[in-house]
């Protein structure tokens, strides 16, 4: 899985947010709000393959989390980010 190219982070008033770049992702029908751990996880897979596993790695890293409780948000957050056309499949 890869973050698609034309999206990026930027923090609104306390709050980071998916900004769609390019006509074919614009979609102002909502806006895609990321939590603190959600927008960690982006800035360091932004521009790279990645997996379940490899996030949960780096949930782990960096915040007081098991392994196990990564790994499930971790699959939750990929299928939220495919969901929403965040991310190539590939």
């Amino acid at each position: 899985m890869r973050i698609k190219e034309g999206f990026d982070l930027m923090t609104i008033c306390g709050e980071t947010i998916v900004v769609a770049h390019g006509r074919d992702n614009m979609d102002f029908s909502r806006v895609i709000s990321l939590n603190e751990s959600a927008a960690y996880l982006w800035n360091k897979v932004k521009g790279a393959n990645f997996t379940a596993e490899q996030l949960a790695d780096l949930l782990t890293e960096e915040y007081d989390v098991d392994r196990e409780t990564a790994l499930q948000d971790s699959n939750k957050m990929m299928i939220d980010w495919a969901d929403a056309g965040l991310v190539d499949l590939k």
